[in-house]
Protein backbone atom coordinates (compact mmCIF):
# COMPACT_ATOMS: atom_id res chain seq x y z
CA UNK A 1 0.00 0.00 0.00
CA UNK A 2 1.36 3.58 -0.89
CA UNK A 3 2.36 5.80 1.58
CA UNK A 4 -0.23 8.39 0.79
CA UNK A 5 -2.83 5.73 1.03
CA UNK A 6 -1.89 5.01 4.41
CA UNK A 7 -1.71 8.71 5.56
CA UNK A 8 -5.93 8.43 3.61
CA UNK A 9 -6.51 5.73 5.48
CA UNK A 10 -5.14 7.10 8.99
CA UNK A 11 -6.86 10.31 8.51
CA UNK A 12 -10.31 8.95 7.70
CA UNK A 13 -9.74 7.00 11.08
CA UNK A 14 -8.79 9.92 12.94
CA UNK A 15 -12.52 11.90 11.54
CA UNK A 16 -14.48 8.63 11.69
CA UNK A 17 -13.80 6.61 15.51
CA UNK A 18 -14.53 9.80 17.22
CA UNK A 19 -17.61 10.32 19.54
CA UNK A 20 -20.60 10.64 17.55
CA UNK A 21 -22.22 12.79 19.97
CA UNK A 22 -19.83 15.25 18.91
CA UNK A 23 -18.66 15.11 15.87
CA UNK A 24 -21.02 17.68 14.30
CA UNK A 25 -20.09 20.74 16.89
CA UNK A 26 -18.04 23.13 15.67
CA UNK A 27 -14.25 23.22 15.30
CA UNK A 28 -14.53 19.09 16.48
CA UNK A 29 -14.71 16.85 13.45
CA UNK A 30 -11.77 17.21 11.27
CA UNK A 31 -8.17 18.49 13.16
CA UNK A 32 -8.03 21.17 10.32
CA UNK A 33 -9.90 23.66 11.41
CA UNK A 34 -7.80 24.15 14.61
CA UNK A 35 -4.34 23.37 12.96
CA UNK A 36 -5.48 26.73 10.71
CA UNK A 37 -6.05 28.82 13.88
CA UNK A 38 -3.09 27.09 15.33
CA UNK A 39 -0.77 27.82 12.27
CA UNK A 40 -2.24 31.56 11.80
CA UNK A 41 -1.16 31.85 16.06
CA UNK A 42 2.37 31.22 15.46
CA UNK A 43 2.19 33.54 12.28
CA UNK A 44 0.47 36.38 14.44
CA UNK A 45 3.20 35.87 17.55
CA UNK A 46 6.50 36.03 14.46
CA UNK A 47 4.81 38.74 12.46
CA UNK A 48 2.71 40.77 15.56
CA UNK A 49 5.89 42.40 17.39
CA UNK A 50 7.16 43.02 13.90
CA UNK A 51 4.23 45.04 12.63
CA UNK A 52 3.90 46.86 16.43
CA UNK A 53 7.85 47.51 16.37
CA UNK A 54 7.28 51.54 14.95
CA UNK A 55 3.89 51.69 16.64
CA UNK A 56 2.70 52.69 19.85
CA UNK A 57 0.87 50.49 22.45
CA UNK A 58 -2.59 50.48 21.87
CA UNK A 59 -4.50 51.33 24.99
CA UNK A 60 -6.87 48.44 25.37
CA UNK A 61 -8.17 49.10 29.38
CA UNK A 62 -11.73 48.84 28.30
CA UNK A 63 -11.54 45.70 26.01
CA UNK A 64 -9.11 43.96 28.88
CA UNK A 65 -11.72 44.83 32.13
CA UNK A 66 -14.80 43.15 30.10
CA UNK A 67 -12.75 40.33 28.46
CA UNK A 68 -11.37 39.75 32.06
CA UNK A 69 -14.48 39.72 33.94
CA UNK A 70 -16.88 37.93 30.95
CA UNK A 71 -13.71 35.33 31.15
CA UNK A 72 -14.59 34.83 35.00
CA UNK A 73 -18.11 34.57 34.32
CA UNK A 74 -17.40 31.93 31.40
CA UNK A 75 -15.24 30.02 34.07
CA UNK A 76 -17.56 29.84 36.83
CA UNK A 77 -20.31 28.51 34.41
CA UNK A 78 -18.13 25.73 33.15
CA UNK A 79 -16.90 25.05 36.82
CA UNK A 80 -20.81 24.84 37.71
CA UNK A 81 -21.75 22.55 34.87
CA UNK A 82 -18.45 20.44 35.00
CA UNK A 83 -19.79 19.81 39.01
CA UNK A 84 -23.39 19.49 38.36
CA UNK A 85 -23.58 17.35 35.77
CA UNK A 86 -20.56 15.14 37.45
CA UNK A 87 -22.42 14.97 40.28
CA UNK A 88 -26.01 14.02 38.82
CA UNK A 89 -24.39 10.69 36.87
CA UNK A 90 -22.64 9.93 40.03
CA UNK A 91 -18.94 10.36 38.75
CA UNK A 92 -16.01 8.27 40.39
CA UNK A 93 -12.95 10.56 41.18
CA UNK A 94 -10.96 7.37 40.93
CA UNK A 95 -12.00 5.97 37.62
CA UNK A 96 -14.43 7.29 35.29
CA UNK A 97 -15.40 5.56 31.90
CA UNK A 98 -16.87 7.54 29.27
CA UNK A 99 -20.56 7.14 28.81
CA UNK A 100 -21.01 7.38 24.82
CA UNK A 101 -24.90 6.30 25.44
CA UNK A 102 -27.99 9.13 25.55
CA UNK A 103 -28.99 7.38 28.68
CA UNK A 104 -30.26 9.45 31.84
CA UNK A 105 -27.14 9.42 33.70
CA UNK A 106 -24.90 10.70 30.54
CA UNK A 107 -27.53 13.22 29.87
CA UNK A 108 -28.98 16.12 31.49
CA UNK A 109 -31.58 17.20 29.33
CA UNK A 110 -33.39 20.32 28.41
CA UNK A 111 -36.27 20.77 25.68
CA UNK A 112 -35.92 23.23 22.95
CA UNK A 113 -38.53 25.68 23.42
CA UNK A 114 -39.82 24.36 26.60
CA UNK A 115 -38.55 27.07 29.04
CA UNK A 116 -40.20 28.42 32.36
CA UNK A 117 -41.40 31.32 32.47
CA UNK A 118 -40.88 34.01 35.27
CA UNK A 119 -43.13 34.76 37.21
CA UNK A 120 -41.05 38.21 38.51
CA UNK A 121 -40.76 41.35 36.25
CA UNK A 122 -37.83 42.54 35.46
CA UNK A 123 -35.85 44.86 37.36
CA UNK A 124 -33.60 47.48 35.50
CA UNK A 125 -30.66 47.66 37.70
CA UNK A 126 -28.93 51.00 38.07
CA UNK A 127 -25.48 50.14 37.72
CA UNK A 128 -22.43 53.03 38.53
CA UNK A 129 -21.93 56.25 35.94
CA UNK A 130 -18.02 54.26 35.58
CA UNK A 131 -18.25 52.94 31.78
CA UNK A 132 -16.60 50.24 33.04
CA UNK A 133 -18.89 48.68 35.24
CA UNK A 134 -21.09 49.07 32.95
CA UNK A 135 -19.38 46.88 30.25
CA UNK A 136 -18.79 44.26 32.84
CA UNK A 137 -22.03 44.33 33.52
CA UNK A 138 -23.45 44.06 29.76
CA UNK A 139 -21.01 41.76 29.23
CA UNK A 140 -21.74 39.21 31.83
CA UNK A 141 -25.42 39.61 31.12
CA UNK A 142 -24.93 38.66 27.85
CA UNK A 143 -22.69 35.85 28.31
CA UNK A 144 -25.65 34.30 30.95
CA UNK A 145 -28.37 34.93 28.17
CA UNK A 146 -25.70 33.09 25.62
CA UNK A 147 -25.25 30.13 27.76
CA UNK A 148 -28.89 29.81 28.78
CA UNK A 149 -29.82 29.83 25.16
CA UNK A 150 -27.54 27.09 24.37
CA UNK A 151 -28.37 24.96 27.05
CA UNK A 152 -31.89 24.83 25.32
CA UNK A 153 -31.27 22.11 23.08
CA UNK A 154 -31.31 18.15 23.82
CA UNK A 155 -27.35 17.69 24.35
CA UNK A 156 -25.26 15.47 26.45
CA UNK A 157 -24.63 17.90 28.85
CA UNK A 158 -21.14 16.55 30.14
CA UNK A 159 -20.29 16.45 26.66
CA UNK A 160 -21.13 19.82 26.29
CA UNK A 161 -19.37 21.31 28.83
CA UNK A 162 -16.65 19.61 27.53
CA UNK A 163 -16.86 21.15 24.17
CA UNK A 164 -17.23 24.83 26.17
CA UNK A 165 -13.85 23.88 27.59
CA UNK A 166 -12.25 23.70 24.71
CA UNK A 167 -13.98 26.83 22.74
CA UNK A 168 -12.64 28.94 26.12
CA UNK A 169 -9.72 27.46 24.90
CA UNK A 170 -9.53 29.45 21.33
CA UNK A 171 -10.71 32.20 22.70
CA UNK A 172 -7.85 31.83 25.69
CA UNK A 173 -5.69 33.05 22.45
CA UNK A 174 -6.66 36.28 22.57
CA UNK A 175 -4.03 36.95 25.64
CA UNK A 176 -1.45 36.59 22.86
CA UNK A 177 -3.22 39.04 20.79
CA UNK A 178 -3.44 41.93 23.96
CA UNK A 179 0.04 41.09 24.50
CA UNK A 180 1.52 42.15 21.20
CA UNK A 181 -0.91 45.23 21.04
CA UNK A 182 -0.12 46.54 24.17
CA UNK A 183 3.46 45.63 23.05
CA UNK A 184 4.58 43.56 25.83
CA UNK A 185 6.55 41.10 24.17
CA UNK A 186 8.25 40.05 27.44
CA UNK A 187 5.23 38.20 27.98
CA UNK A 188 5.25 36.13 25.25
CA UNK A 189 7.39 33.35 26.55
CA UNK A 190 7.88 30.10 25.54
CA UNK A 191 6.07 29.27 28.96
CA UNK A 192 2.87 31.13 26.97
CA UNK A 193 3.19 29.97 23.59
CA UNK A 194 3.41 26.34 24.65
CA UNK A 195 0.58 26.17 27.13
CA UNK A 196 -1.58 28.14 24.85
CA UNK A 197 -1.13 26.30 21.95
CA UNK A 198 -1.14 23.50 22.73
CA UNK A 199 -4.11 22.89 24.95
CA UNK A 200 -6.08 23.84 22.11
CA UNK A 201 -5.02 20.15 20.35
CA UNK A 202 -5.35 18.31 23.80
CA UNK A 203 -9.07 19.68 24.16
CA UNK A 204 -9.98 18.80 20.67
CA UNK A 205 -8.80 15.36 20.97
CA UNK A 206 -10.62 15.46 24.61
CA UNK A 207 -13.94 16.44 22.78
CA UNK A 208 -13.61 14.11 19.27
CA UNK A 209 -12.85 11.49 21.58
CA UNK A 210 -13.32 11.04 25.29
CA UNK A 211 -16.01 14.02 25.68
CA UNK A 212 -16.54 13.08 29.68
CA UNK A 213 -15.26 10.48 31.74
CA UNK A 214 -12.30 11.33 33.95
CA UNK A 215 -11.43 13.92 31.64
CA UNK A 216 -13.71 15.82 33.57
CA UNK A 217 -11.62 16.59 36.50
CA UNK A 218 -9.18 18.36 34.62
CA UNK A 219 -11.95 21.05 33.15
CA UNK A 220 -13.19 21.28 36.24
CA UNK A 221 -10.19 22.03 38.30
CA UNK A 222 -8.90 24.78 35.26
CA UNK A 223 -12.27 26.01 34.85
CA UNK A 224 -11.98 27.12 39.02
CA UNK A 225 -8.39 28.05 38.84
CA UNK A 226 -9.13 30.31 35.78
CA UNK A 227 -11.98 31.99 37.63
CA UNK A 228 -9.14 33.60 40.09
CA UNK A 229 -6.53 33.58 37.51
CA UNK A 230 -8.68 35.98 34.94
CA UNK A 231 -10.49 37.91 38.07
CA UNK A 232 -6.47 38.80 39.28
CA UNK A 233 -6.21 40.20 35.47
CA UNK A 234 -9.60 41.85 35.58
CA UNK A 235 -8.42 43.59 38.94
CA UNK A 236 -5.16 44.83 37.52
CA UNK A 237 -6.79 45.85 34.27
CA UNK A 238 -8.98 48.09 36.29
CA UNK A 239 -5.63 50.78 37.12
CA UNK A 240 -2.92 51.12 39.39
CA UNK A 241 -5.07 52.07 42.18
CA UNK A 242 -5.77 48.07 42.23
CA UNK A 243 -2.36 46.45 42.92
CA UNK A 244 -2.56 47.32 46.27
CA UNK A 245 -5.32 44.60 46.55
CA UNK A 246 -3.05 42.29 44.12
CA UNK A 247 -0.55 41.05 46.84
CA UNK A 248 -1.58 37.13 45.85
CA UNK A 249 -0.28 36.70 42.37
CA UNK A 250 2.57 34.33 43.91
CA UNK A 251 -0.71 32.33 45.37
CA UNK A 252 -2.08 32.12 42.13
CA UNK A 253 1.06 30.54 40.24
CA UNK A 254 1.26 28.09 43.48
CA UNK A 255 -2.51 27.38 42.38
CA UNK A 256 -1.61 26.90 38.96
CA UNK A 257 1.29 24.06 40.52
CA UNK A 258 -1.49 22.51 42.41
CA UNK A 259 -3.50 21.78 40.03
CA UNK A 260 -1.24 20.18 37.28
CA UNK A 261 0.06 18.17 40.32
CA UNK A 262 -3.63 16.79 41.37
CA UNK A 263 -4.49 16.03 37.59
CA UNK A 264 -0.71 14.14 37.99
CA UNK A 265 -1.21 12.31 40.66
CA UNK A 266 -4.55 11.62 39.15
CA UNK A 267 -3.68 10.04 36.15
CA UNK A 268 -0.59 8.42 37.13
CA UNK A 269 -3.34 6.07 39.31
CA UNK A 270 -5.67 5.29 36.18
CA UNK A 271 -2.84 4.42 34.20
CA UNK A 272 -1.75 1.48 36.84
CA UNK A 273 -5.35 0.38 37.51
CA UNK A 274 -8.19 -1.42 35.63
CA UNK A 275 -9.87 1.04 34.41
CA UNK A 276 -11.38 1.71 31.03
CA UNK A 277 -10.46 4.77 30.05
CA UNK A 278 -8.06 5.40 27.07
CA UNK A 279 -4.65 4.62 28.23
CA UNK A 280 -3.04 6.47 25.36
CA UNK A 281 -4.93 9.60 26.82
CA UNK A 282 -3.93 9.22 30.23
CA UNK A 283 -0.21 9.03 28.88
CA UNK A 284 -0.32 12.18 26.70
CA UNK A 285 -2.33 13.59 29.94
CA UNK A 286 0.53 12.17 31.93
CA UNK A 287 3.22 13.77 29.68
CA UNK A 288 1.61 16.93 29.43
CA UNK A 289 1.35 17.38 33.27
CA UNK A 290 4.91 16.53 33.89
CA UNK A 291 5.66 19.12 31.21
CA UNK A 292 3.37 21.99 32.36
CA UNK A 293 4.53 21.42 36.20
CA UNK A 294 8.41 21.80 34.93
CA UNK A 295 7.82 24.90 33.11
CA UNK A 296 5.62 26.68 36.15
CA UNK A 297 7.96 25.52 38.57
CA UNK A 298 11.10 27.19 36.78
CA UNK A 299 8.92 30.52 35.99
CA UNK A 300 7.89 30.38 39.85
CA UNK A 301 11.67 30.12 40.56
CA UNK A 302 12.67 32.66 38.62
CA UNK A 303 9.28 35.30 39.33
CA UNK A 304 9.99 35.09 43.24
CA UNK A 305 12.88 32.95 44.49
CA UNK A 306 15.39 34.24 42.18
CA UNK A 307 14.41 37.67 42.68
CA UNK A 308 13.89 37.68 46.51
CA UNK A 309 17.67 36.00 46.56
CA UNK A 310 18.98 38.90 44.65
CA UNK A 311 17.44 41.63 46.74
CA UNK A 312 18.95 39.89 49.98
Amino acid sequence: MATWQKIKLFYQGVLENGDKRTEGWLLVYSPVPVTCIFLCYLLLIWMGPKLMEHRQPVNLKPVLIVYNFAMVCLSAYMFYEFTVSAWLANYSLLCQPVDYSHSPLAMRVTTTGSRPQSTSKLTIVHISSNSSLRCIFFVCVCLCVCVFLCSGSCVCQMAKVCWWFYFSKVIELSDTVFFILRKKNSQLTFLHVYHHGTMIFNWWAGVKYVAGGQSFLIGQINSLVHVVMYLYYGLAAVGPHMHKFLWWKRYLTSLQLLQFLIVTIHTTYNLFTDCDFPDSMNAVVFAYSLSLIALFSNFYYQSYLAKKAKKI
